[in-house]
């Protein structure tokens, strides 16, 4: 209790002082930093990163300071706003498929982000971020967005409790001081569409206080037999740019209705999907999620002198929903007869306050040249999930003979399995130099000591299956040598930790998941406009929670480890005059090494190998366009397994997209046509599993006709 009471009152005092003052934040424009590590403006995480088109040129994701994308001793990769724009990006899932290393994990029949980076993750590992916060948010990527970062490998030093695969950050879009406009209009071949509209300038004319809304609505039919997708987003934001202080307002609303959706069935038998069309569902009409989103957030930052900045940053976020769902529970291969059973979640909260304080600021000491961050954060976390449902099973469905409505709406709560309950509360400090050391060497490290108290059950009446508190020293180290201005060699290493949880069975206080992490890589960019990182790492993960059976009882162990090693090549930017790309591949060996059934198995929804490739040509005026651009490429995930137990694999995949964008003036008005076909090749393909029952199916060919006009 006292470490957490000295952790509480540091991190209050750095808060308050960072509150005192605030900050400028200027976004400068890119230049070569040479050797030298150059402290930028500061606002939220994630803020000074600026992009030159499709390449990314620095990054405060990494470090806590915005820093030259070669300067940095971990792999970052960015996928920035036109990447997205040309893609017609409408989910992270799209907009991720650019980075290496990322497959698709259990989304929770395709209701929530959840990515395998570098073989690990889940659907509430808590590693994709809004600015650099936590966030409540089911699915982080909105209309809001600007554009998509990601630190590969451990980032718990920065960021507190994470997977050793690296984290997600979705970058807001701010409002700015230039007066601009688009709206843009679009629609689907699967039926339906949407619009948007983005607005930003200053309040009043040469007024340093700016404004920003964006608003977005999405009605479209579901892909498959039946189903709808029904989003609506306003997302207001106000930002006041001072001589030397920033302030930042935002809040953002997202009501949604989307199909709970487990996909397909495998056969383990033959190892392949059940020999019926892609479009018919399993479960029923009602399988729906229904819910909302607030996030409410505030940044201040305030450039004390040329050499200190510091920065507070709160955010706030709450989600609400509720599902119905037809369950999968067994399949009869013999007679083509499912068991399923009426299952749902009522009335689930997640509320989740995220604040951090940095001061960061450069010395010079003993005759080097120290870039300093010193911080702390706290974090509270609180699930309830009221009433469980769970329905009789019924077997009067059959897959070759489908009809619905034979299992209706269950309203059976079940009080064993209602109330479950998860809270997570962690306060820290921590601090970081990066030194360089001559006019090549820049040798970096950091220091975090993590507190958590978690508190996890269920129940009515209540039982209590986890509740532990304790603390944990998280640190990081690394070395960049510039070979040259344009090009850096790099080695790390790194700690990551995670609490293990339990809301359905008894843990008490075992330890928490600990990774280990050696990185190796190199960094070029190129003077036309290419910035390339490639590395090879070395992941371990030990304390892994597992189960066993001991004289007919379930036992809960932390004795498990798992690895994963390989090697990742991120590229994006211009490679000739008016020709743009962004590409990846990464080869990835991931498995269990310590457990008593899985030692062996392959980790699941992990591909061995993954790789992409995106290529946009501008054509310049054509037929009295202002300009054409054209562009496509292909995705591709290797074969992964369905399920922990190895029963099952998902084949490997290639799927190829396409664009077409023709800006021109309507009456002397931008105005931008553009058609992206996704899926040309209409290839059925699988993205990820929980179990032989439930194997999400991508999306088939799809057209999507948008109108976009600026003012």
């Amino acid at each position: 209790m006292e470490s957490r009471k000295l952790i509480a009152c540091i991190a209050c005092a750095t808060i308050a002082s960072a509150g005192a003052v605030t900050a400028h934040a200027e976004e400068t424009a890119p230049e070569k930093s040479g050797t030298a590590l150059e402290l930028g403006p500061i606002t939220l995480i994630g803020q000074g990163a600026p992009t030159v088109g499709y390449q990314p040129k620095r990054t405060s994701l990494a470090t806590g300071t915005d820093t030259p994308l070669l300067d940095v001793p971990q792999a970052v990769s960015v996928v920035a706003a036109p990447v997205l724009k040309d893609q017609a990006a409408r989910t992270l899932d799209e907009a991720l498929a650019n980075v290496s290393g990322i497959t698709q994990g259990n989304t929770l029949g395709g209701t929530q982000d959840a990515f395998m980076k570098r073989g690990f993750g889940d659907n509430r590992d808590g590693s994709t971020m809004r600015d650099g916060l936590r966030t409540a948010m089911p699915r982080s990527f909105t209309a809001g967005a600007d554009r998509v970062e990601v630190l590969k490998g451990p980032a718990s030093m920065l960021y507190g409790i994470l997977d050793p695969g690296g984290m997600v950050n979705v970058v807001s879009k701010m409002p700015e001081l230039t007066q601009r406009g688009e709206a843009q209009a679009w629609g689907s071949s699967f039926g339906g569409g949407g619009g948007q509209l983005d607005v930003t300038g200053p309040l009043t004319a040469g007024s340093n206080l700016a404004y920003r809304f964006v608003g977005d609505i999405q009605d479209t039919a579901y892909w498959r037999n039946f189903g709808r997708i029904r989003q609506k987003t306003v997302a207001p934001s106000l930002a006041w740019y001072g001589e030397d202080t920033t302030v930042t307002l935002g809040y953002e609303y997202t009501r949604y209705q989307v199909p709970f959706d487990r996909g397909t069935i495998f056969d383990t038998a033959t190892g392949k999907a059940l020999p019926v069309s892609r479009r018919e569902r399993f479960d029923e009409p009602y399988n729906v999620t229904s819910g909302f989103t607030h996030l409410a957030r505030i940044g201040i930052s305030h450039k004390i002198d040329s050499d200190w900045t510091v920065s507070a940053n709160y955010a706030y976020s709450h989600n609400w929903y509720k599902d119905d769902q037809a369950r999968v529970t067994a399949y009869n291969a013999r007679t083509g007869v499912l068991t399923r059973r009426a299952d749902a979640t009522q009335d689930s909260n997640v509320d989740v306050h995220a604040v951090r304080a940095d001061l960061a600021g450069k010395v010079t000491f003993a005759g080097l040249r120290h870039q300093l961050l010193f911080g702390a954060s706290y974090d509270y976390s609180d699930t309830l999930r009221t009433d469980l449902i769970r329905g009789p099973t019924s077997t009067a469905f059959n897959i070759y003979r489908p009809v619905y409505g034979r299992l209706p709406v269950s309203r059976n709560v079940v009080a064993t399995d209602s109330d479950q309950t998860e809270r997570l509360e962690t306060s820290s400090v921590y601090a970081q130099d990066s030194v360089e050391l001559g006019d090549r060497w820049i040798v970096l490290g950091g220091l975090r000591y993590q507190y958590y108290d978690q508190y996890a059950g269920r129940g009515r009446p209540f039982r209590a299956n986890t509740d532990v508190q304790d603390g944990k020293l998280v640190p990081r180290a690394g070395v960049v040598y510039k070979v040259t201005p344009d090009a850096s060699v790099y080695a790390s290493w790194s700690q990551s930790f995670r609490p293990n949880s339990s809301i359905s069975s008894y843990l008490g206080a075992l330890p928490p998941e600990e990774g280990d992490a050696y990185e190796v890589g190199a960094k070029v960019e190129l003077a036309r406009g290419l910035t390339a990182t490639a590395a090879l790492f070395d992941l371990r993960k030990r304390n892994v929670l597992y189960s066993e059976v001991v004289n007919g009882l379930t036992v809960n162990r932390t004795a498990g480890a798992v690895r994963s090693r390989g090697f990742e090549l991120d590229v994006a930017g211009e490679v000739a005059p008016g020709w743009s790309i962004i590409g990846s591949y990464s080869l990835l060996d991931a498995q269990v090494t310590k457990d008593p059934l899985y030692q062996g198995n392959r980790l699941a929804n992990v591909a061995r190998s993954t790789a992409s490739l995106f290529v946009t040509h501008d054509l310049g005026p054509v037929l009295g366009s202002t300009a054409l651009r054209v562009g496509g490429g292909a995705r591709y995930a290797g074969k992964r397994a369905g399920d922990a137990a190895n029963s099952f694999y998902l084949p490997s995949y290639v799927v190829a997209d396409a664009f077409a964008a023709y800006d021109t003036d309507v009456h002397g008005t931008p105005v931008t046509f553009q058609v992206n076909v996704k899926n040309i090749f209409d290839k059925t393909y699988y993205t990820s599993a929980v179990n032989n029952l439930g194997v999400a199916i991508g999306e088939p060919l799809q057209a999507v006709f948008q109108t976009r006009v600026s003012f």
